[in-house]
């Protein structure tokens, strides 16, 4: 997650719609729910939409507008959102299943699939395995800090010559590769490092063990099983399924929000598009045993501190979904979360699947200490949320 800050955002005033909700879904002016949205509204946020869901049904709500140039427009039901690094669960879901079938081992080191692809500069794919890929133990650079586009692509000029050109894997690699590592894995001494870098190398992984492009295999074993119609992966397109709310990004030093909906499609770190009932059937179909044998879903579960996660405390990281405790929540919540230019995702789920919680804030401020009252109130949300009546 990435730190950030508004102004602007209060020229949209805040709205609470109930009389267009989904069916079978609740809604209301003075629920818990929609004061947790309400919440996250009052940090500056342009827009917010939220949902929890059990066998029981859905409790959806929204604050704030669609469009800053349309203020009483309200954020759209059901709106698709660019969930950012919420994806690396999907792509970890991918690899599991990969595991579960007996075509890969979360000890193969990554040489063994994608030969002589990890060298140069002391980076050793030989030292690396698959669950390192997936915990975030690998040592790796990642490439978004050290690209030398870096400083340029946060900037409202760089992200208008950027959005409409694709990320090129290979690009993103060589940038990572270009440094030393932060480190070797040891056997048994586990360090733990967020980089995107590892889940770049995990969708070419699935593609090495499959024949098939990543997007292929989310699609076959995902999204079409559970019935994710709205949920997809943007290819080179940089444009978003409607119905969508309008994403802003305040860029370090503006005084006005940039509109960042256009966006250039992603990979296997960051690129699925879903909506915030989609992403919640997802988590939960997963707690649930949906989609891991028992043997996989428990690898998934054995977590590495992640230290400087921020805001949130006490967490822990396993092979693509976090964990952090919660008071409330039986097992703690699992979660990831994810940053997009304009639009932040927060979301979580219990340990059974039996209850989760999604959200999409379509603002980002960069730099600015506002974006941590905003990220603190997502985190409440999901806590609020999930916890026992």
């Amino acid at each position: 997650m990435i730190s950030r800050r508004t102004g602007l955002a209060a020229t949209a005033a805040a709205l609470v719609t109930t009389a267009a909700a989904p069916a079978s879904a609740a809604a209301g002016p003075r629920t818990a729910l929609q004061r947790s949205v309400d919440a996250i509204r009052a940090t500056g946020a342009t827009g917010v939409l939220a949902e929890v869901q059990s066998a029981a049904g859905r409790t959806v709500a929204r604050a704030g507008s669609a469009d800053l140039r349309a203020p009483h427009e309200p954020v759209p039901w059901d709106s698709s959102y660019r969930i950012g690094s919420d994806t690396k669960t999907f792509t970890a879901v991918l690899v599991l299943q990969l595991v579960g079938e007996g075509r890969l081992g979360l000890t193969d080191p990554v040489e063994r699939w994608l030969p002589g692809t990890v060298r140069g500069n002391g980076n050793d794919g030989r030292r690396i395995t698959v669950a390192d890929l997936l915990r975030q133990t690998s040592g790796l650079n990642d490439y978004l800090a050290v690209s030398p586009d870096a400083a340029d692509a946060f900037t409202p000029e760089g992200y208008r010559r950027s959005r409409f050109r694709p990320a090129v894997p290979a690009d993103q690699l060589a940038a990572a590769l270009s440094r030393p590592p932060q480190w070797l894995p040891e056997p048994g001494r586990p360090r733990w490092g967020y980089s995107n870098t590892n889940y770049l190398l995990a969708g070419l992984v699935v593609e090495a063990v499959t024949g098939n492009p990543w997007a292929q295999e989310l699609h076959d074993r995902i999204v079409e099983p559970l019935g994710l119609r709205r949920t997809s992966t943007p290819g080179t397109s940089p444009y978003l399924p409607q119905p969508a709310a309008r994403a802003y990004t305040w860029f370090p030093g503006e005084k006005r929000p940039t509109d960042t909906t256009l966006a250039s499609g992603g990979g296997a770190d960051g690129a699925v598009i879903s909506t915030p009932h989609e992403h919640g059937v997802f988590l939960r179909a997963l707690m649930g045993g949906r989609l891991l044998r028992p043997a996989e879903l428990a690898a998934m579960k054995v977590t590495v501190a992640a230290e400087d996660w921020s805001p949130a405390p006490g967490v822990r990281y396993g092979l693509g979904i976090a964990w952090r405790p919660v008071p409330g929540v039986r097992g703690g919540v699992w979660f990831h979360g994810g940053t997009h230019l304009g639009v932040v995702s927060e979301s979580g789920v219990t340990a059974d699947g039996a209850r989760a919680a999604s959200s999409a804030t379509f603002t980002l401020r960069m730099g600015d200490p506002a974006q941590e009252a905003q990220d603190l109130a997502a985190l409440r949300l999901v806590d609020r949320a999930l916890a026992a009546p």
